[in-house]
């Protein structure tokens, strides 16, 4: 029998030979100086070569590699789907197959597939289930967290290449956010509060790009409303957020006005870029003359100097080649108020 630490040795053993290993970062090494892919491989190899000079604990280093295994497997699972959009959906594992709120949840999964959507969940059981459920297993992702009870991956996504499963909750975290295009919440615990703030402190600080963020409860069910005036009450009265973070989330009573919610954002506004100082609002149509006065009206508070610029792409933005041909409103942005941008995303969809 293996002694434990023989066992641990040979778990840990390299999964590419030396020789190959070697190989590879020869290759890596002797590439041209403006391969920007190569250049960041290089400087995450010196950066594991900086691990050893440090001396870390065992544990640190164990949660180094896991942490980037981790993320590595999940780059490459949603890397196939990168031009398909996608909705990371929150939600109680524990909501009842019979509860409104469930029913509610596999509505919205098949109304949001139905409108070009993926769906990402934590891949158990309740809202998460029943999004799937109603998604179906070929738009589905499960980004699933080991625990020692309630995330065993549902029946829809179990067994599925696209089922994901973390040890670590902020390697999830980052994928539910950096893979969505948009983000519904629904009645949920500890962790649907803890994923749903996250979600808007990454919003309202600028930390993560505008997106729609909308909160789901069945027709009768007051979760959210009561969460809005707690908002309100406690954290709005006191100053301890601004009027227009309210802007970050809309609260609806059924799949289709989620979905509209979520379709309208997108109606005009495609992303945007920052270049130096610059912000590059990318739109999927253009906007008139007399329509860029009324911005400049409304929201010159948003700059930081100059004035707003209907324009093509800037010059640093050739990178993205599928891109080039939409309409921009460019402008220098203050970053005062990443809630402001999003009034003024809103704006631009409802002209």
């Amino acid at each position: 029998m293996n002694s434990p630490m023989k066992s641990q040795q040979t778990r840990l053993r390299p999964s590419l030979p030396k020789e190959e290993i070697l190989q590879q970062i020869g290759t890596l090494l002797d590439s041209p100086e403006d391969d920007l892919h190569a250049a960041l491989m290089k400087e995450l190899l010196a950066g594991l070569l900086k691990l050893r000079e440090t001396n870390l604990d065992l544990l640190d280093l164990k949660i180094v590699n896991r942490a980037v295994k981790e993320l590595r497997h999940a780059f490459g699972v949603f890397h196939g789907y990168r031009d398909r959009p996608k909705v990371s959906i929150f939600g109680s594992a524990r909501t009842p197959p019979d509860d409104p709120n469930y029913h509610l949840a596999c509505r919205f999964g098949r109304a949001v597939v139905e409108a070009g959507f993926m769906v990402i969940t934590g891949g158990a059981d309740g809202i998460m289930r029943a999004c799937q459920e109603g998604a179906g297993r070929d738009n589905s992702f499960g980004v699933n967290i080991m625990l020692p009870f309630e995330q065993g991956p549902n029946a829809t996504i179990a067994d599925d290449p696209k089922l994901i499963t973390f040890k670590y909750f902020f390697t999830r975290k980052l994928m539910f956010q950096k893979e969505a295009n948009a983000i519904a919440l629904f009645p949920g615990g500890f962790g649907t509060h803890d994923e749903g703030f996250e979600i808007l402190t990454l919003a309202q600080t600028g930390k993560s790009d505008p997106q729609p963020i909308v909160c789901l409860q069945a027709p009768g069910c007051d979760y959210w409303d009561d969460w809005a005036a707690f908002i309100t009450k406690q954290l709005l009265k006191r100053k301890l957020i601004s009027e227009e973070d309210l802007n970050l989330f809309r609260i609806v009573d059924s799949a289709e006005a989620a979905v509209e919610e979520i379709l309208g954002f997108y109606r005009r506004y495609h992303s945007i870029r920052f270049v130096g100082r610059q912000l590059a609002l990318r739109m999927k149509t253009p906007i008139s003359a007399e329509q860029l006065e009324q911005i400049e009206q409304k929201f010159g508070d948003l700059l930081s100097e100059g004035r707003f610029e209907l324009r093509g792409a800037l010059e640093e933005e050739l990178d993205e080649p599928a891109l080039k041909d939409l309409p921009r409103l460019v402008f220098n942005f203050n970053r005062r108020s990443a809630s402001r941008l999003r009034q003024l995303i809103d704006h631009v969809n409802r002209l």
